[in-house]
C-alpha cells in the first residue's frame, strides 16, 4: 500500500527531474561555469540520498594516499552548528565540523580535514592555509558542479542500483540517472561477499557503462570493535547481548551482521546525522539496563560515536564500543583500483584538472 502511495507522487518527481536536467544541461553546455584547479581533485559521491558508503570510501582513499601525498578532505559539514570554512584542529568537535569530517579527523589526525558549504570558495582556502596540499578528496560532492573534479567515483548499492531507482520523492535518487556518465569509476557497494562472476556481469550489463568507465565491486568488512573513549580494541564475545545505537541512513547490513554474530541485540534507532540530547542519553542507559544477559555491551557506528563523545562523563562507566567498517574489494581488484587512483594523482599534480 505504501509503495502504491509513493507512486502517486510521480508528478513531483517529474517536476524535480526537469529542474535537475535543466541544471545539468546548463553546466554541460558551459552556460553555468565549473572551475578546475591545478592539482588533483577526487570526488566521492552517489546519485541516491545516502547510505552507499561514501564515508568509508573517503577513508579508504585517505589511507591509500596519505603516505604518498599531502592529502586533504573537504566536506560540507552536514548538521554542524557552525557556518563557513573551517579546518579541524586539536579542540574541534563534531558540532563544529559535522560527524563524518570529525570521524576523518580522529582517524587521520595528520591530514587536513576541512569543511565548507561552498567548495569553490573552500578549495582556495585550503591551499592558502595548507599550501603543501597535493590532493583533495571531495566528500559527497558529485552534485556540486561548480567545481570540476578530475576523477569522479560514483557509488551505488548492490541491492538498490541507481538504474532501478526513481527520483525523490518516489524513490531515493537526488540526481537523474544520466548523470552517472560523468563518473570515471563506478563502485557497486555492499555486495554479498560471495558475489558470482555471472551476477557481476549481469550488473555490468544493467549499468550500461561508457567505454571510459571502470567498474568495481565491494563488500562491507567489519573491524574489531574499539572502546568509544579509550580506543582500546576488544573482541565482543558471541554470547553477548548488544544494544545497538544507530543513526545512519541504511542500518540493514549492520543489523544483519549483529544478528549473525551475536546472541541477541536490541536497537535504538535515530535519524541519520542525529544530534544526541539528554533525553536520548537516558533512553540509551535505560535500554542498556534492560538487557538481560550477564555480558552486555552498547555498540554503535563510528559516525554515531563522534556525536556521543560529548557524554563521556555520563557514559564512562558503560561498555560503549564502536564498530568500524571498510570497503573490501571483490574479485581481487583492489590493486587495480589503487593503481588508477595513484596514477591519477601522480599525473595531475602539476597540470590542470
Amino acid at each position: 500500500m505504501l509503495k502504491s502511495f509513493r507512486f502517486l507522487l510521480l508528478p513531483l518527481s517529474f517536476i524535480y527531474s526537469i529542474f535537475i536536467s535543466v541544471r545539468n544541461w546548463l553546466f554541460d553546455k558551459k552556460i553555468w561555469k565549473s572551475a578546475g584547479f591545478n592539482f588533483p581533485l577526487i570526488c566521492v559521491g552517489n546519485l541516491a540520498v545516502g547510505g552507499t558508503g561514501k564515508s568509508p570510501m573517503t577513508e579508504y582513499l585517505v589511507g591509500l594516499l596519505k603516505n604518498r601525498f599531502n592529502t586533504a578532505t573537504l566536506s560540507r559539514g552536514y548538521k554542524r552548528k557552525t557556518k563557513g570554512f573551517a579546518i579541524a584542529g586539536e579542540n574541534t568537535t563534531a558540532l563544529d565540523i559535522g560527524d563524518e569530517p570529525m570521524q576523518f579527523h580522529q582517524k587521520f589526525p595528520d591530514i587536513t580535514v576541512a569543511v565548507g558549504e561552498e567548495r569553490l570558495v573552500a578549495i582556495p582556502q585550503i591551499l592558502h592555509a595548507r599550501p603543501e596540499t597535493e590532493v583533495i578528496i571531495l566528500d559527497d560532492a558529485f552534485q556540486h558542479r561548480r567545481v570540476r573534479a578530475g576523477l569522479n567515483i560514483l557509488l551505488t548499492q548492490y541491492n538498490d542500483l541507481y538504474v532501478h531507482d526513481f527520483l525523490i520523492p518516489v524513490g531515493g535518487l537526488r540526481d537523474v540517472k544520466s548523470s552517472a556518465k560523468r563518473a570515471e569509476i563506478i563502485v557497486v557497494t555492499k555486495c554479498p561477499p560471495n558475489l558470482s562472476v555471472e551476477e557481476k556481469n549481469k550488473i555490468k550489463k544493467q549499468l550500461n557503462l561508457l567505454e571510459k568507465q571502470k567498474l568495481f565491486f565491494t563488500t562491507i568488512a567489519y573491524s574489531k570493535p574499539s572502546h568509544l573513549f579509550t580506543g582500546e580494541e576488544f573482541q565482543i564475545p558471541a554470547e553477548a547481548d548488544i544494544l545497538l545505537i544507530c543513526g545512519i541512513a541504511n542500518p540493514g547490513p549492520l543489523k544483519n551482521f549483529l544478528g549473525n554474530n551475536y546472541h541477541s541485540f536490541d536497537m535504538i534507532s535515530f535519524p541519520d546525522h542525529h544530534i544526541f540530547r539528554s533525553d536520548d542519553l537516558k533512553e540509551i542507559i535505560n535500554g542498556f539496563e534492560k538487557l538481560g544477559g550477564k555480558e552486555k555491551f552498547i555498540l554503535t557506528t563510528e559516525k554515531d560515536g563522534v556525536r556521543l563523545e560529548k557524554y563521556k562523563n555520563e557514559l564512562k562507566d558503560y561498555p560503549v564500543y564502536v564498530l568500524p567498517i571498510k570497503h573490501k574489494f571483490l574479485f581481487d581488484e583492489e590493486i587495480k583500483f589503487n593503481e588508477i587512483i595513484i596514477k591519477f594523482v601522480e599525473e595531475n599534480k602539476n597540470s590542470p584538472t
